[in-house]
Parts: structure tokens; sequence; C-alpha cells
């Protein structure tokens, strides 16, 4: 191997990668057995470090909403200087506060971030790292399963469920209002001409895809996590390849 292929392939393993995200990026999944939220070893993040080049920084949190990841995103990308960060947002930023609804369903309530405003931060975003010379990719959202997203927050409560079920309308609402967020982002990626790996589109190939869903009705359990892992393999292999590990040894072979 010459010295101009060794530097090529030293520029690659530089590579540095950004996810910036919720619980999903997190690896957050419910435990069944101990009744609580973990964190998976093997997310799919994690089982993308092992299968590129490169270094796979995962800056997602608990409960982030855009407009929370965002401010955090600006202080980690002056910090870490990443090539290319995949953003994945929109499951917190359409809930509600289902508590508050329970209590009051004849009140107006609004999700933690509107609908509208989704749309301007999304595009802020992408503007802003390619300000920075950063390459932004999108992530469509893993649909959610509303039966069972119904239950968990409504807590089996009868009377929740009730007044729930009043202001909502129907259950099925909730799928479509989590599906008006997840268009919003395949929309603002034609607009800016942004890449996004559909996420959604994965998982609903699979007939039955709450399989791959914890109880919870909304973040992807273990096997949920290897399709997003596949799914995002699948992007880089068609628009990156030479970020895989595997590519790499065939281009030395």
């Amino acid at each position: 191997m010459n010295r101009d292929n060794q530097n090529v392939i030293n520029a690659i393993a530089a590579t540095k990668y950004m996810i910036t995200g919720d619980s999903i990026s997190k690896g957050v999944i419910y435990d069944e057995i101990r009744k609580k939220y973990v964190l998976l070893e093997n997310n799919y993040v994690t089982l993308l470090q092992e299968k590129m080049l490169g270094a796979v920084r995962n800056t997602a949190r608990f409960g982030n909403t855009l407009i929370k990841g965002v401010t955090n995103l600006k202080k980690d990308i002056q910090k870490e200087k990443p090539h290319i960060v995949l953003i994945e947002y929109g499951g917190n930023d359409c809930d509600f506060n289902w508590d508050e609804i329970a209590l009051n369903p004849d009140a107006e309530h609004l999700p933690k971030t509107d609908f509208n405003m989704f749309e301007k931060m999304l595009t802020e975003t992408i503007s802003f790292l390619r300000s920075e010379h950063i390459t932004p990719i999108l992530m469509s959202l893993p649909p959610l399963n509303a039966d069972s997203y119904f239950k968990w927050v409504s807590k089996n409560d009868p009377v929740a469920e009730q007044n729930i079920l009043k202001w909502l309308g129907s259950i099925t609402k909730i799928y479509w209002w989590q599906e008006r967020y997840n268009t919003m982002i395949v929309k603002v990626a034609e607009m800016t001409r942004t890449k996004y790996i559909d996420v959604r589109g994965a998982f609903l190939e699979h007939p039955d895809f709450t399989k791959f869903l914890c109880s919870d009705g909304i973040h992807p359990n273990e096997a949920g996590h290897r399709i997003i892992c596949d799914k995002v393999l699948e992007f880089v292999q068609n628009n990156y390849g030479f970020l895989l590990k595997d590519n790499s040894r065939l281009a030395l072979e």
C-alpha cells in the first residue's frame, strides 16, 4: 500500500460522528422484568460504532426536545468538532403533559414543541451545522403503538383513560399526531436538500412493527434497535460506503 492510500485511510479513520437526539438514540428501553427504564448495552449507536471507521460521540439525552438538544449541540460541536451529525428528534417534541390532560380534559393543552416551531428549529439547526462545515443527516421517527402508549400514559387508571380519551377523541389520534411531526422531518429534509434515514419505513416493512417496541408503545426494544442500526448501515453503504470497516478491508486486499 502506497503512502497516498495510507493517508486517505488515516483521514477516514479520523472521521468524527455525533448523534444528537432523545432517549431513543441514548439507548433507553423499558425493562419488562425490572419494571423500569434502563440503558440497552447493544443500542443502535453502540452497534454502529462496531461497524464504522472513526469515532461516534453520542450526545443524546433522555427527555430531550429539539429546543433543549440544539442548545447543547452548539456547545458540543465546539468541543468535539464532528464532521457529520445525525439528528434524531420529534418523539418528545410532539408529546403532551398527559397528567394535566387527565386532570382537566376540557382545557387547552399544547405539545412540548409547537409544530411550526419544530419546523423552524430543525431548519435553523441544519443551516447552523452547514455554516460550521458539518454535514447534517436527519432521521425519521420510529412508529409508535397508539394502544400501548395510551395505556402507558393513562397508567391503567379508568378515570384517566376516560378523560384522556375525551380530549383525544380517538386513540388513533396519538399515531396521527406523531405522524405529523415525522412528515415535517421529511419535509424539512426535502426543503433543505438534507439526506435523511427512513427509520420509520424500516419498521413499517414488518406486518407487525409493534413487536419491535417496548410495552410503553414508543421506545424501540433491542430488536428495534437492530432495525435502526441496519437501516443506518444501509444508508451509509449507499452514501458513504468508504466509512464502513468491512469496505476498508476489501479496499486493502
